[in-house]
């Protein structure tokens, strides 16, 4: 499975090898657009996708996300960076250039419940998830034998309130191990420290419920059920150290009704849950959002 997987992958940098993102952020003013084209079009890049937001034309905050092709980029790219300096110096622009066919490193975190998990393994086996799983990190041993037959490690690290901060540092020493890019808590049942947090700024993205505050803490769908609720759904978002409040990413719902038990309530919940986190993670590798505050800006 691993070598099939490889060969989608080879086919997707092959593809991609000369096309690229440049997301940008700054004070929203006349010219950014046209400045941000010219020097594009005078390196001979094809525009494929553009998409822009501004918070205020007077005075917010703009923001852009540019798709392009450039022959050579390789070869080319140093003094592409180099180039556009002083494009960022005259707008004060936080402007990052991302290379399509350099494709992301993640990690996934798993408790017990592995519905999120095999969504996400799923979508990589069909090539729709394009991304390198480098290793999968559990307190239980649930998800072993699968996640070892599709060839991705799988390393067991017992964790409670007790021992935290040894098993964070046992965390960290593997994500820095295999050079991760981002981490994805797939219903991984630990609270993080704030260390953790900020080692990975921005780099942890989380799925829950969406109950949230209103069912705060254990048994979210009995509590639901008992109270009658007719919308039940998920929330994905960056991880930050206010417990579940980090910056949404996406989020969707179900209907349900007095017919569905909390069993059932669960079971429609956690498909939600599947293709929220799922959506999430498809938009963060292809670089589609920009953290702003404690929002979100996603293309």
């Amino acid at each position: 499975m691993k070598s099939y997987i490889k060969e989608k992958i080879d086919t997707f940098r092959m593809e991609n090898e000369n096309r690229a993102r440049l997301l940008i952020n700054c004070p929203d003013q006349p010219g950014i657009v046209a400045a941000v084209s010219q020097f594009l079009s005078e390196h001979n890049a094809n525009i494929i996708e553009s998409n822009q937001y501004s918070t205020n034309p007077k005075g917010g905050e703009f923001f852009i996300r540019i798709e392009f092709e450039m022959p050579d980029l390789k070869e080319k790219k140093t003094d592409l960076e180099a180039g556009f300096e002083s494009i960022k110096e005259q707008f004060e622009m936080e402007a990052t250039f991302k290379y399509v066919d350099q494709i992301k490193k993640m990690a996934i975190f798993v408790s017990k419940e592995p519905h999120c998990l095999l969504e996400l393994l799923w979508e990589w086996q069909s090539g729709d998830l394009m991304a390198d799983i480098s290793l999968v990190i559990s307190n239980h041993e649930t998800s072993r034998e699968f996640v070892e037959s599709l060839g991705i490690p799988y390393y067991y690290i017992p964790a409670n309130k007790d021992i935290r901060k040894e098993v964070e540092q046992k965390q960290i020493e593997l994500i820095k191990q295999y050079d991760v890019d981002f981490i994805v808590l797939a219903r991984y049942m630990q609270i993080l420290t704030p260390n953790f947090v900020e080692t990975f700024k921005n780099r942890i993205i989380n799925i829950h419920h969406s109950f949230l505050p209103a069912f705060i803490g254990a048994k979210p769908y009995e509590r639901a059920y008992n109270r009658g609720v007719k919308l039940i759904g998920a929330t994905s978002h960056y991880v930050t150290n206010d417990l579940d409040e980090g910056p949404i990413i996406e989020q969707d719902i179900s209907r349900v009704d007095h017919r569905d038990n909390a069993e059932a309530m669960k079971k429609i919940g956690q498909s939600v849950e599947r293709s929220v986190l799922a959506r999430a993670v498809k938009w963060q590798l292809e670089d589609r959002i920009i953290v702003y505050g404690n929002k979100t800006i996603v293309f």
